[in-house]
This record gives structure tokens, sequence and C-alpha cells, in this order.
């Protein structure tokens, strides 16, 4: 071949390549919370190159604690975020049009970590109590749960106080309050390096107490299922997520590896990030039919603790539309 040919399919090789580059269809998600393994299947997806076999250019953009992933999203800052039921049903209800395409975790991770010298033994033992509770739409399964013991939450013999509990574990450790909020990934480990021993704690799993509701599902808006085009892009995202997470459930020390490249912030260690990877495997099971599959069941069950309220109702009635199959279906070609 002579240098004239060889340039001209150099050439080409480079638009070809320039072009394919420009075809990638970009797609932004914002997470619930800050970068850690609690999200580690999207970032194996990216650095694995599962968005780009795709044909997508996914931008993962970290949450925080003044961040709000409804927020984001109705303001078209992004097309489709990692959010918990409660707090996307209570925001369709007041008028945004979130849309449930994808449930990753089928098992809460939610609990309330107790100290047992505080003198709370069984879920009784919370009246005349100080509880710590995350907000920012992270109170409602709490609300639910309080409703379903009969407990006010404005305080009192009879009712539990709340402490607007900061996402870290100091009211626990300080002893401002008899409980806080964990997850069985994060804060609780958090105790523990603290140096609180695991005998001197008491827990309750939301899972064990009946109240447990979704969380960490895919959602986007009725607008963008509707588009023929997005629906197809939000497939495309949703089959090479779902990739991502079968790989980091099955390597889950490496998956928090990939989590800790990603961490611009420095603030995560490799020991926490390995942990908390093993223990969101424990969360996303295949289920029926697969991960990303919504078990309608499950979302009956969480319309059903959430309904379950009555001063601190966190929805006034069953929602309609607020999940569908059809990107999953989409996603996976199963029915």
């Amino acid at each position: 071949m002579n240098r004239f040919a060889t340039g001209i399919l150099a050439a080409a090789a480079v638009v070809g390549m320039t072009l394919s580059a420009q075809a990638a269809d970009k797609l932004t998600l914002q997470l619930k919370w800050v970068t850690q393994a609690q999200f580690g299947g999207y970032f194996v997806a990216q650095d694995k190159g599962f968005y780009k076999d795709e044909g997508l250019d996914v931008t993962i953009k970290p949450g925080g604690p003044d961040i709000s992933p409804v927020q984001v999203l109705a303001g078209g800052g992004a097309d489709v975020i990692v959010n918990w039921m409660p707090d996307a049903l209570a925001a369709r209800e007041k008028g945004v049009p979130i849309v449930n395409i994808a449930q990753v975790f089928n098992r809460s991770g939610m609990e309330l970590t107790c100290r047992k010298d505080s003198g709370v033994k069984t879920p009784a033992d919370f009246k005349g109590k100080t509880l710590g509770v995350w907000f920012y739409g992270n109170e409602y399964p709490f609300l639910a749960w309080m409703a379903k013991l009969g407990y006010s939450t404005k305080g009192g013999a009879d009712g539990v106080t709340v402490l607007k509990q900061g996402f870290n574990v100091d009211p626990l450790l300080q002893k401002q309050a008899a409980c806080i909020s964990t997850m069985t990934y994060n804060e609780y480990w958090q105790v523990i390096d603290a140096g609180i021993p695991a005998d001197e704690l008491i827990v309750f799993k939301y899972e064990d107490q009946g109240v447990a509701t979704l969380e960490d599902g895919l959602y986007t808006t009725d607008a963008n299922v509707k588009d023929p085009a997005m629906a197809d892009k939000l497939a495309r995202f949703v089959k090479a997520s779902i990739k991502g997470w079968e790989y980091a459930r099955e390597h889950p020390d490496e998956a928090a590896m990939i989590t800790l490249d990603n961490d611009t912030t420095g603030a995560q260690t490799e020991h926490h990030q390995k942990q908390m990877a093993g223990e969101i495997a424990k969360l996303i099971t295949p289920g029926d039919k697969g991960i990303g599959w919504l078990d309608p069941k499950a979302y009956e069950r969480t319309v059903d603790v959430l309904l379950g309220g009555q001063s601190d109702q966190v929805i006034t009635k069953k929602p309609e539309g607020a999940w569908t199959h059809a990107i999953w279906e989409k996603a996976t070609g199963k029915m």
C-alpha cells in the first residue's frame, strides 16, 4: 500500500473516531449523596466502559447535604437521579412529575442505632427519649414508624423528641440522643470505628420493624419516559448500570477502589469504602426478574407504610403513575 492510500485510511480512521465520539449521547446522573460505594455500580459502569458500549457519555454528579436530587431533576440539572421512594412519592404528590424507572436496592439499609446505657431495649423504650433523625426527605420512613408506634414526634413523656441529626454520628457519641439514624453500610460502622463496641449498642432495622421503604431507585420525569428518544437513552443507561451493579456485587473490593478513584474530595478511606461495598451487596439481589426490577408488592408496602401516619402522614393518597417497568423492560428485553 502506498503512502497516499495509507494517509487516506489514517484520516478516515480519525474522522470515524471523531464521529463516534460525537455520536455518544450525553446523560447526567445526580446521586443522592457524596461519592461513596453506595453508588459503586454506576462508577463501575463508567470505569469499565459499559456506558460507552451503549453509546452514552454519562456525567455522574455527587450529592451532598445541601443538594436535593428532586430539585436538580425538576430544574433540568440531571436526566436521572438516585433517590429514596418516600421522598419521590412525597414530591410527586406535591406536583413534581417524578417516576421510578428502576429499583436497584430491594432491601432497606436504614436503622436506628441506640446506646444500651440509654435504657433502650425495645421500641417501647423510645417513649420520652431523644432520637436523631435525618431530614431533607430522609425523615419520612422514621415519621411513618413513629406513627405506627403511636408516638408523637413533638416530645413529651408519651412521645419522642426529634433531634435534627447532621450527617454524622456525634449525637450518639456525645450522648445527646439515645438513638440515631444510621445505615447498615455507613454510619453504623462509623460508630464502631469511633470506639463504641457492638455489644454496647442495640440496633433496630426498619426491615425487621415492618416499616422498610424502598431506597436508591432510579427516577426521571414523566416527560422523559414519554419521549421516545430519551426513553431509548434511559434504557441504555439502565442496561449498562445493571451490568455495573452485577460486577460490583461480584467484586466489591474492586468496586470500592473504583469509587475511591472518583472521590475528588479525598474524604473517603479504603477501609470504609470496602466495608461499605460489602454491605451494599447485601441490599441488591436479583429478585424475581433481575437487578433493577421494581417489585409491585414492595412498592405497595412502601405506600402503605407512608400512608400509615396520621398527623405525620407522608402522603395523603395512593399515588398514580409513580413507577413504570417500560424502561427496565426495554433495557433487559424481559417482560
